[in-house]
């Protein structure tokens, strides 16, 4: 049996060792957090389940779980796992500790190299994300992080869309964003390109790198959104040519003549001084069932596994709990449970049954009892059993089950291991 370290009492999920409070929303609070096993420092973002159920925000959080998920690249942010109580959700992300890149314009503006630097390294990241169908859709320097070497990082996905969300006429409807980021054909309210919208944004973005203000402001909002609709601003004197001609087509109101990403990539000013595409090896991780012959559960499964912590109405309408059964981890290997549960068959005269990846059924010989173990990896040292009834006498079940088998497997439980009730992890 491995053997588990002590954890402080306070660590989440045995894992994490939170530390002070990074930033708050109105829904969410951001830690910095350590990893007990690594060391690593990492960001936990937590959000407040009653919160958000209240306000209607669940399918946004299940969205972005779901990007974040698919995106993996040098300036993105990286989800690392999602761990859910009965009162709060909580986003395991990189730790970014330059801070937001608004703290650092706010102290003065940007030299064009400097701008051209950070503006480089975002249309990577969105140009990578419209690839994939994800459209940002609040790009701005509060969602914009630099690492300790100085290189940018997107985050808050909360708002994206993607292309299933887009309707039969070819666009997005939702109204979103920040006043002074937003599209003008947004403010139309006729439907938008979620891709064109994003490079509006990048051009507000990057004349604020440059100019240390912003292009369109009022202290009026109708007034500023009607300076947006005209496309009403100046660039101040210090700004090259090249960067002026460069920002006005990023910075057209007509979305079809706007620049593209693939424009940016061409664009003379965006190439000066050399521009290299950055490159990255994307990894997929792939689980060989044959070779291994353990199901790993991802987040939606892990999540939906939960009945005690019923989350399930973030990611599958028609999730069904599982009914006559039950589901706890165990800091154990899975093979091992499978040999105890074999070891108990054989002791009390059951029939059992292997299934493929591990999985087995028991039946009593008079048919009183018919149930089946499942095995799932969670962790190196964590599994989950569980344990379903399939048929035959209740009682006999229960006698079974719960009294016999259920207390003999927990007996190799580990003292320290949290129960299932107050969180579980998902990865």
């Amino acid at each position: 049996m491995p053997e588990i370290e002590r954890v402080p009492d306070n660590a989440l999920f045995g894992k994490y060792e939170l530390g002070k409070l990074l930033g708050c929303g109105a829904f969410a609070k951001v830690y910095h957090a350590r990893n007990l096993r690594t060391g690593q420092s990492v960001a936990i973002k937590v959000i407040n389940k009653k919160k958000i159920s209240s306000s209607n925000l669940m399918s946004n959080i299940k969205r972005e779980i779901s990007i974040m998920r698919k995106l993996n690249h040098p300036h993105i942010v990286k989800l690392f796992e999602v761990l859910a109580s009965k009162t709060k959700i909580y986003f395991v992300m990189e730790f970014v500790k330059g801070g937001e890149l608004f703290s650092k314009v706010a102290k003065g503006r940007f030299t064009e190299d400097l701008s051209r630097k950070y503006f480089q390294q975002l249309i990577s990241a969105v140009g990578y994300c419209h690839s994939r169908g994800v459209f940002h859709r609040d790009l701005k320097p509060e969602n914009l992080l630099l690492d300790e070497n100085g290189n940018l990082k997107v985050s808050d996905f909360g708002l994206s869309a993607v292309t299933d969300q887009i309707q039969p006429d070819g666009l997005l409807h939702t109204l979103c964003g920040t006043p002074a980021y937003v599209a003008p054909e947004i403010l139309a309210k006729k439907g938008y390109d979620g891709s064109k919208v994003d490079v509006w944004s990048c051009g507000i973005i990057l004349f604020v790198l440059t100019a240390g203000y912003l292009p369109f402001s009022d202290p009026n909002l109708m007034v500023m959104y009607r300076k947006i609709y005209k496309g009403e601003y100046r660039c101040p004197k210090w700004m090259s040519h090249d960067l002026k001609r460069f920002l006005s087509r990023l910075l057209d109101t007509n979305p079809d003549t706007r620049i593209t990403v693939d424009g940016i990539l061409r664009d003379p000013w965006f190439r000066k001084g050399g521009y290299k595409e950055i490159s990255f090896y994307e990894e997929e991780t792939k689980v060989d069932k044959e070779e291994t012959g353990v199901t790993s559960l991802n987040a939606f499964d892990l999540i939906s596994f939960s009945s005690g912590l019923d989350l399930s109405a973030l990611f599958d309408e028609s999730y069904d709990a599982v009914k006559d059964g039950e589901r706890f981890v165990l800091a154990e290997y899975p093979e091992r449970v499978i040999e105890k549960v074999e070891e108990f068959a054989k002791t009390h005269k059951l029939r059992l049954k292997r299934k493929k990846d591990l999985g087995v059924e028991l039946q009593g010989r008079s048919g009183n009892l018919m149930m089946e173990v499942e095995v799932y990896l969670l962790t190196e040292v964590l599994v989950v059993v569980e344990a379903k009834r399939k048929g035959g006498d209740a009682k006999c079940y229960t006698d079974i089950w719960k009294n016999k088998l259920k207390p003999l497997l927990l007996g190799c439980n580990s003292s320290n291991q949290q129960e299932p009730d107050h969180e579980v992890t998902v990865t």
